[in-house]
């Protein structure tokens, strides 16, 4: 499933790119279509603006579309990654004399402390 819908949107990012490039700029620099003369038909230089305006509009969405499915696709395999989730298995696993309200790690015992030498006194 993953690598079906990756397929798609590649397929869909790259037919976005063309037809972002197939369109006209206001200088007509890029543009393919336009120029010429003839009739008022489907491919005139505002019919085939609409069309490409149309085209890259769904081809966005799409493209977003399969943006946001790749991401769920992807969350689904982690493992949890917010405190509480791991306080909640910390809670429920490892540790039975731990509190349950605790969410920060527990720490070790420290040992107690050293006495310091006593300074040596010149009598």
């Amino acid at each position: 499933m993953d690598s079906v819908l990756l397929v798609i949107h590649l397929i869909v990012a790259l037919c976005l790119i063309a037809t972002v490039l197939l369109q006209r700029s206001e200088g007509g620099a890029l543009g393919m279509g336009g120029g010429g003369g003839g009739g008022g038909g489907f491919l005139s230089g505002r019919g085939a603006a609409s069309a490409l305006t149309r085209t890259t509009a769904i081809l966005t969405v799409a493209f977003f579309a399969t943006s946001i499915l790749l991401t769920l696709l992807a969350r689904q395999d982690t493992a949890p990654s917010t405190i509480l989730d791991q306080a909640g298995e910390q809670s429920q696993g490892t540790t039975p004399n731990a509190p349950s309200s605790s969410v920060l790690p527990q720490l070790p015992a420290s040992p107690a402390p050293t006495p310091e030498p006593a300074a040596p006194s010149n009598n």
